[in-house]
């Protein structure tokens, strides 16, 4: 076994972990960044930028669709061919890390292929390697899917978010367990290119972490796609055969498919990483970590595993704060109040903060206050697909959540975002001048319906 010191080793090259071990590569330290899958994590290859060109393609068949009635005519014929083959060409060099590998080690680091494991206090094992760091080591691998505990499961070929984004000829049927965000923006994906969809959620909603207008939404987009919606249902039991896929629900439903997606749910693998050797649970669902993304003496996380949000934004968040504690740079600790997120269905349904229910829980003396998107001026000129509205959640005088849902909803919550972060009073915010006409003109209109003025 070979013995090697360093200053720090990332045990994790995803997002959060290459923006860590690339920084503080490019700041002169020895940093050895240890991956076994490929360099840049879930939202290059199987994520976010794959599933966006997934869902651009499908918008813009939608968008021909509703031509008639505004611009003419338009008739639209599905091909799911130029879109795997950007996924392949363009955003994946089909599978290939290389790019990203170069990347890293251009920066100064030193890439190992391999598994790392904590034998002890800022020290790393990899293969028959082992590194001391001097200053520490971060740890940012990520999560995984993890399927459910339903019987005849397990065995059977089912997709996950991978097998779903890899696919380059489509189904003619689907089901998909799980009615999160990944769940319903595939579902949406597939059925706009002709597969026959059906959403099963064990929550009485879809996008059940958001406000239940948003569930609503999500709800009727999904229906207006053809999409078959089975809330509160109970899958008990898988089974396949050459002709597809057999899920049976407690209500005694069986439904079939050619392919059955499972996007039920991801887990850290924490129990893998050796973090027993450091004094921490390797049971436990996340790493617990300061406001420095400090988890232990010379230990940091950053990313997925810290619980804080399975976000490429997040993992970006808390790479730039451990980076700067570990360079000792100082600036602000990290502050999860204003943590955004977006489920790029269409319409999008952006959050940031709390939602009403989550700050009437707190103890928080709540009012809200909502518009509608169709009603606005944009809205009303956009017409064809201009489902959405705002909700606001404030209280004490300022905004602690907010909803976005709309045609651009992710773009309009950046505003929303910034009142937060920034603790903008709200008065403030009610005589603010809002661009006409726009679709983040509805947040005056949200304003007014929350008690204040807002400017005409």
């Amino acid at each position: 076994m070979g013995a090697h010191e360093v200053d720090v080793v990332v045990i994790g090259l995803g997002v959060g972990g290459e923006e860590v071990g690339g920084r503080l590569a490019a700041a002169g330290l020895d940093v050895v960044g240890i991956e076994d899958r490929l360099v840049g994590g879930e939202c290059p290859y199987w994520g976010c930028v794959p599933t966006k060109m997934m869902i651009r393609a499908a918008n813009l068949l939608t968008e021909a669709r509703r031509v008639p009635g505004l611009a003419g005519s338009a008739e639209v014929t599905p091909d799911w061919a130029p879109v795997a083959a950007r996924i392949r060409d363009e955003a994946t060099d089909d599978w290939n890390d290389k790019v990203a590998v170069d990347r890293f080690t251009g920066k100064g680091g030193r890439f190992v292929r391999g598994r790392g494991v904590l034998t002890g206090p800022r020290r790393v094992r990899v293969g028959e390697d082992e590194y001391t760091a001097r200053r520490g080591v971060v740890l940012a691998t990520g999560t995984a899917p993890v399927p459910p505990p339903v019987e005849g499961l397990a065995g059977t070929p089912y997709w996950t978010n991978r097998e779903a984004v890899e696919v380059r000829t489509l189904p003619a049927s689907l089901i998909i367990l799980g009615g999160g965000a990944i769940g319903v923006e595939l579902a949406q994906v597939f059925a706009r290119f002709g597969v026959t969809v059906t959403v099963v959620e064990r929550s009485d909603r879809l996008v059940a972490v958001e406000e239940p207008e948003a569930s609503d939404l999500a709800d009727k987009a999904l229906r207006g796609d053809g999409i078959d919606v089975r809330t509160g249902a109970t899958t008990t039991r898988v089974a396949y055969t050459d002709d597809g896929f057999a899920v049976s629900l407690g209500d005694g439903t069986t439904l079939r498919a050619e392919k059955l997606l499972v996007a039920a749910g991801r887990r850290a693998a924490l129990d893998t990483l050796g973090l027993d050797t450091v004094g921490l649970d390797p049971s436990a669902h996340s790493i617990a970590t300061d406001a420095w993304m400090r988890a232990g003496d010379g230990l940091w996380a950053v990313g997925d595993v810290t619980g804080h949000g399975a976000f490429t934004h997040m993992a970006m968040y808390e790479a730039d704060v451990a980076v700067r504690d570990i360079l000792g740079q100082g600036g602000p600790p990290a502050d999860y109040r204003a943590v955004p997120r977006v489920t790029f269905t269409d319409p999008e349904i952006g959050s940031v903060g709390l939602t009403e229910k989550q700050a009437r829980d707190a103890g928080l003396a709540v009012t809200t206050g909502t518009a509608s998107i169709p009603s606005s001026s944009r809205g009303w000129i956009h017409k064809a697909g201009n489902d959405g509205f705002i909700k606001l959640v404030a209280a004490d005088g300022l905004l602690v959540g907010a909803t976005s849902a709309g045609p651009t909803g992710g773009e309009v919550l950046a505003a929303l975002t910034v009142a937060i972060a920034g603790r903008v009073p709200v008065a403030q915010l009610g005589h603010m001048i809002w661009a006409y006409p726009t679709f983040h003109r509805a947040l005056g209109d949200a304003l007014r319906d929350l008690g204040q003025p807002a400017t005409a």
